[in-house]
């Protein structure tokens, strides 16, 4: 039989630049989740410092990423519960030509031990692209954890179906998705014609991106005080159903659910999209990019 997976998804408000507060509420969700013997806890992106670029002390702070990722391998250790905390921006070659801010998500094992390290390849407009370093053309990368063979995407990578075509093609059946996706994210425009466009946006993503590959999303978003823009809408979906468990559009707060995997084989015993896409006739298979000689 398939396993069943308890998911606890964590919407946090992280407050600007606050490191030790930020992680010392993160660690008491993860204990609360591991005391309801949850097999998983998941982070929203961002969730130690927010997403605060240009304060001047901000590229500092991200120079502490190795100190913080050792506690949440503690504390996973400690709790023997799997995590992944959101992304931590790492700090990489300070003070040379070569330095870089990359955005990364991991995946700890209830062991403490780190079973995956995803950098964040899709970056969001101009305000990401000026202060990140992509992952670029590195392929995706799916991990063997405890809980099976995972896929990590991070915010932006959502809106990329192929992302999620390359992971499931790899193997991966539960794509987990640490996110700081607020309302304003939308243009004039879009606000204009929907104020909530974003959370249309993300509601129909997450489900669609289930059906399509036969597979089980766990998204984390930033929530925080009404009128702020945040989006939250943190949730868990699988085919189906849909969302399992769905959080507010803006509080703090935890859900946990169980996951059944069983669902997933039920899903791809009817729509057979697995299958086909490891077949090797697969007419869908071409690049997106014209051989250079074509250019």
């Amino acid at each position: 039989m398939a396993p069943v997976y308890k998911v606890a998804v964590i919407q946090m408000h992280p407050k600007p630049m606050q490191l030790e507060q930020n992680f010392e509420k993160a660690a008491s969700f993860i204990r609360s989740a591991s005391k309801q013997n949850s097999d998983l806890a998941v982070l929203p992106e961002y969730h130690l410092l927010n997403w605060v670029p240009h304060d001047k002390k901000f590229k500092e702070a991200c120079s502490h990423w190795e100190e913080y990722l050792n506690k949440y391998m503690n504390l996973a250790k400690e709790c023997a519960i799997n995590i992944v905390p959101g992304t931590i921006v790492e700090l990489h070659n300070a003070g040379t030509p070569t330095e870089m801010l990359l955005n990364v998500a991991y995946f700890i094992t209830n062991k403490g031990e780190i079973a995956g390290r995803y950098e964040k390849k899709n970056l969001w407009g101009d305000i990401e692209r000026l202060h990140l370093t992509s992952s670029s053309t590195e392929p995706h990368p799916v991990f063997d954890t405890p809980l099976g063979k995972v896929g990590l995407l991070i915010c932006w990578d959502l809106a990329f179906p192929e992302a999620f075509r390359e992971l499931i093609t790899k193997g991966a059946k539960l794509i987990i998705i640490p996110t700081f996706w607020t309302l304003s994210d939308c243009s004039p425009e879009g606000l204009a014609i929907n104020p909530s466009s974003e959370g249309l946006f993300l509601d129909s993503m997450l489900t669609a991106r289930c059906f399509e590959n036969t597979c089980a999303i766990v998204f984390a978003n930033a929530g925080g005080p009404s009128g702020k823009g945040y989006a939250g809408l943190s949730q868990v979906c699988i085919p189906y159903a849909g969302p399992l468990v769905r959080l507010g559009s803006h509080a703090e707060g935890m859900a946990i659910v169980d996951l059944d995997m069983a669902v997933l084989e039920h899903a791809e015993k009817n729509y057979q999209v697995r299958h086909d896409l490891a077949r090797s006739d697969w007419h869908y298979e071409y690049r997106h990019r014209s051989p250079k000689s074509r250019l």
